[in-house]
């Protein structure tokens, strides 16, 4: 199983000179399994470039997963190819309470007001499905769990299994636990961390919100996003293997985002490292 990241900024698409070397298109990450459709995890910016290369590749099943309603990881979806392509049949989980109100949900957006396309003129073999948070579900290969996280407007992560492999995506998030309780202050965590935790459980790759440095999240806890010190320190005593700080602060520069590799190169257990636009991880090697 491999994954590549095709968009790893927050908040809003940043393209430009100063962040061409992670990449500025917002959230958009694909899975890859042997033996399956292509899993994508949320249709950000970077959903466009994605889907052109699965019309190239001429993938006829395309799975995928939103974890919420913010237009940062909404704005491709009206321009991702395989929901235009006859051949292709698209299913598409949101949180919802059914497919209904999933396609509800999404429909708003591309409703001929906010985006010229409306929803029910889309030429692909569409399904629409609610996902629950602690529901666990099949796609294909994959075994999907959900989890509540921390956000305003609520987000849903989601634990991937396929291959043998586990596969963790939490963004957007804050910590689950104030910086006087919980994890954060090294004492027993709460229900909603210990369920975060569960989901955690021996990934081998965990992609996390660290939007924010520790003093910024101090000044926007109730921004709904988290820094590298709480993911590492989630990861460690959840038993991860690697760890990709991801959901890149849009004032973040290569520079800045250079200095932030260099202080987490040589962490063991977990290994961690920066999502960058492009790079692909094989959870085979």
């Amino acid at each position: 199983m491999k994954v590549r990241f095709w968009g790893v900024r927050g908040s809003i698409p940043v393209p430009g000179e100063h962040t061409s070397g992670y990449g500025g298109n917002s959230s958009c990450i694909e899975i890859i399994a042997k033996d399956g459709p292509p899993l994508v995890l949320d249709c950000g910016t970077g959903a466009r470039a994605l889907g052109r290369d699965l019309l190239q590749r001429q993938v006829p099943r395309v799975e995928v997963l939103f974890t919420h309603f913010h237009m940062d990881h909404l704005f491709g979806f009206p321009f991702f190819g395989p929901i235009y392509s006859p051949n292709c049949e698209v299913t598409v989980g949101v949180p919802a309470y059914s497919g209904v109100d999933a396609q509800s949900k999404l429909g708003r957006y591309l409703n001929g007001i906010y985006h010229p396309i409306r929803i029910r003129d889309v030429a692909a073999q569409i399904h629409f499905e609610g996902v629950r948070p602690g529901r666990p579900f099949e796609r294909g290969p994959y075994r999907v769990s959900g989890v509540a996280l921390n956000h305003p407007g609520g987000s849903c992560g989601y634990r991937v299994e396929c291959e043998g492999r586990v596969v963790v995506y939490l963004t957007d998030t804050a910590p689950m636990s104030r910086p006087d309780c919980g994890m954060s202050a090294d004492k027993s965590p709460p229900p909603p961390e210990l369920r975060v935790l569960r989901a955690m459980h021996e990934a081998d790759l965990l992609i996390m919100d660290t939007m924010f440095s520790f003093d910024e999240y101090l000044e926007k806890m109730t921004w709904g996003h988290a820094y590298p010190e709480y993911a590492v320190k989630m990861a460690k005593a959840a038993g991860v293997k690697r760890v990709a700080l991801f959901h890149h602060a849009p004032d973040a520069t290569d520079d800045m985002l250079d200095g932030l590799a260099a202080q987490w190169a040589q962490h063991e257990k977990p290994g961690v490292f920066l999502a960058k636009e492009g790079l692909v991880v094989d959870l085979e090697g």
